[in-house]
């Protein structure tokens, strides 16, 4: 089961658009995705936990993937928060 602490570069932290690039990015993989901020603990795959997080800019996420995709996943998501979820384009 990998983990990683990833930091959210981008200006405007988890906020619905990026919540939905990454809810976007899982999709593809056969994987559940753990997202944890300090005490609370997100669904990947589910938008309104995401935002529940209340993640702002420069925030540590640490990712958990689990299932067969697990480390493809870790790798796509990573490469996301890397371009700051395509935002500062």
């Amino acid at each position: 089961m990998p983990t990683r602490e990833l930091r959210l570069t981008n200006r405007r932290g988890l906020h619905a658009r990026a919540a939905t690039k990454l809810v976007q990015c899982c999709q593809p993989f056969d994987v559940r995705v753990a997202i944890q901020h300090r005490e609370r603990q997100a669904d990947a795959a589910n938008i309104m936990s995401l935002l529940m997080l209340a993640a702002p800019c420069g925030t540590e996420l640490t990712v958990t993937t689990e299932g067969d995709d697990a480390d493809a996943a870790m790798d796509a998501i990573a490469e996301l928060f890397e371009a700051r979820f395509h935002e500062d384009e």
